[in-house]
């Protein structure tokens, strides 16, 4: 995806690995998926306006879960009888 949005662009991967900061070993990687760095990944989205992408990457969470500890009922525990303590 990331070399599609390069070429329609019309940039070549010297010029945005020069623009991004990062070498074009790095911007291969990437392009590619044979790993790289979220700091690459980063610099990359940066240098191409595509920041908003990373908004997609987690979402917004519903739920709460402090509200869900407060709402929650106490757990019911089966107590044992204790044995008495033999005193000599």
């Amino acid at each position: 995806m990331l070399r599609r949005l390069r070429l329609n662009k019309n940039i070549d991967q010297q010029t945005l690995a020069a623009r991004a900061g990062i070498s074009v070993r790095a911007l291969r990687n990437l392009e590619s998926g044979q790993g790289s760095s979220v700091n690459t990944l980063l610099r990359v989205l940066r240098t191409l306006g595509r920041e908003s992408w990373l908004q997609t990457i987690a979402p917004v969470p519903t739920i709460n879960p402090l509200t869900l500890t407060r709402a929650a009922k106490p757990r019911l525990r089966a107590s044992q009888k204790r044995k008495p303590q033999n005193k000599d």
